[in-house]
């Protein structure tokens, strides 16, 4: 089998996360997040949308983690994301968070807006 080395460009890969908390890039980050090739920074949760527009033409998904369960985003939201040109995917943070690394590690433009578990 062979192995290549995997490189994450700016964006950061998530290495952990536990309850209320995210390690991305080797430092830890406690609430809710979003990282992105601009670097990570806190999120105040859905009412928090500005940080998120900011990120149309940057990126080209979005995967939200809504915590420990699946959950609807807020139609508002989902509708500017997508009216910005912005792929909007929900899924548990977990879940965001293997498949934020995946696409990552593909050189995909992409960011993960986390609430944590």
């Amino acid at each position: 089998m062979r192995l290549n080395e995997v490189s994450y460009s700016d964006a950061e890969p998530i290495d952990g996360y536990g309850p209320g908390f995210f390690r991305i890039g080797g430092k830890v980050h406690h609430g809710a997040v979003i990282t992105s090739p601009n670097g990570t920074v806190a999120w105040e949760g859905y009412e928090d949308s500005e940080k998120l527009l900011a990120l149309a033409g940057e990126i080209d998904v979005l995967f939200v983690g809504t915590g420990a369960e699946i959950a609807h985003l807020p139609t508002a939201l989902r509708n500017a994301l997508e009216g910005a040109g912005v792929g909007v995917e929900t899924m548990n943070s977990p879940a965001a968070c293997r498949t934020y690394n995946v696409l990552l590690s593909e050189g995909r433009r992409i960011a993960m807006a986390a609430l944590p578990v």
